[in-house]
């Protein structure tokens, strides 16, 4: 590849729920960004002991009401994307954390073993899907034992949820007694084995089986009729194995969700469909549900008349190939934001967690001057401005 080929290749990020789009410039490259910690609900990084000699530290997302507590606490539990898991961002769930704290819980969302800045190597057993469970659900439980040690949790009011590759290891989990957890929550948990000859999901059946003859705590699962990962037929044959082995579960089977019900925990709109079901469990399990603790929403960005929402002409600043990106950014599901530079770069972000944030830093890592947010949603939030492009050639793909 030429290197103008390859100052004109385009940068996407990929993660659950997340899809970020940046365009090279000349003389730029592509880094990882920090995004900001949420305030609103005093987001801090902390790194949590575990491991069988406790000398392996997991980077770990802890939100929680201001105060000094004891609070009731969650733990959300992070599926896994293609690749390798040291490249993998941090999770954060804010959209889930933002209910509980408001309901006066604590949140932690920890990173396993192998995974994002956590210490360790990870550990693939492959098609053994009991091996797999087991091994991850080892992690959760050195967080809840050292949670239960932390002056701002109440020990004995504790709650877990798992997302994908998380719910499969926090159905693993609710095999131990663990003092405290009251129930267990299991958003489209399982493993997907990409490529090679395994039954993954005859392995997957017989994991569960397994986790019900052993199940010890109560538990919730939510799947979605659109799930690219785990179709109906899949999950009723893994219900059906851990409930008729003895395992306590309700499943709630809702109906598609957007592209992918996969995501469905990671968006924004996913709270109408998992909220009321989880307020439900947690009345069952004795968990508090009322909100008591007020969480500002994001600021909204003003919406202006610089021009219809679909006028891509418009837009400043993009070459040719900028504005067919715009056009195609207009297809995508919100929340959603545009982001552009004078230097002709441009970034987008569509669903998951703060798009406005990864859309500027998109295009900021594509950029030597400053990017300022085009669009957000369905609506434009560009201010007018004189300044011309400096380089019409930035933002280009092949």
């Amino acid at each position: 590849m030429s290197a103008l080929s390859r100052l004109r290749q385009l940068a996407v990020i990929l993660s659950t729920a997340v899809l970020s789009c940046a365009a090279m410039v000349p003389g730029t490259a592509t880094a990882a960004v920090q995004l900001p910690l949420d305030a609103r609900l005093n987001e801090q990084i902390v790194m949590v002991p575990a491991g069988p000699r406790m000398n392996v530290k997991l980077e770990t997302t802890l939100y929680k009401p201001a105060g000094p507590g004891p609070f009731p606490l969650l733990i959300i539990n992070h599926g896994k994307s293609p690749g390798d898991p040291r490249s993998q961002p941090r999770d954060r769930f804010v959209y889930m954390a933002t209910q509980f704290v408001r309901r006066g819980y604590a949140v932690m969302v920890p990173m396993r073993t192998g995974f994002a800045h956590s210490g360790g190597t990870y550990s693939d057993f492959g098609c053994n899907m009991k091996a797999n469970g087991y091994q991850q659900a080892g992690d959760i439980a050195d967080v809840v034992a050292y949670a239960r040690e932390q002056s701002f949790v109440d020990p004995e009011r504790i709650v877990i949820a798992g997302q994908s590759y998380g719910g499969l290891a926090s159905i693993a989990l609710s095999t131990q007694s663990l003092p405290g957890v009251r129930g267990i929550m299991n958003f489209a948990g399982g493993l997907k084995v990409h490529g090679g000859s395994c039954d993954w999901q005859q392995s997957l059946v017989g994991a569960f089986a397994e986790f019900g003859r052993k199940n010890r705590i109560e538990t919730l699962w939510m799947y979605g009729a659109n799930d690219s990962y785990f179709d109906p037929a899949l999950v009723n044959r893994m219900y059906d194995a851990f409930s008729a082995n003895g395992g306590k579960v309700q499943l709630v089977a809702y109906g598609p969700f957007k592209h992918d019900a996969h995501t469905m925990l990671g968006s924004r709109d996913g709270q109408q469909v998992w909220l009321p079901e989880v307020e439900r469990f947690l009345r069952q399990v004795g968990m508090p549900v009322d909100p008591v603790y007020a969480v500002a929403e994001p600021a909204p960005q003003p919406r202006t008349n610089f021009a219809p929402l679909d006028d891509v002409a418009a837009v400043p600043f993009l070459p040719e190939n900028g504005r067919r990106q715009y056009k195609a950014f207009l297809t995508k599901q919100t929340p959603r934001a545009f982001a552009v530079s004078s230097s002709g770069a441009w970034g987008w972000a569509e669903e998951g967690e703060m798009p406005n944030e990864r859309a500027l830093a998109a295009c900021q890592a594509a950029s030597r001057e400053p990017c300022k947010l085009y669009s957000v949603d369905d609506y434009v939030v560009w201010g007018d401005v004189t300044e011309q492009p400096k380089d019409t050639m930035t933002g280009q793909t092949e």
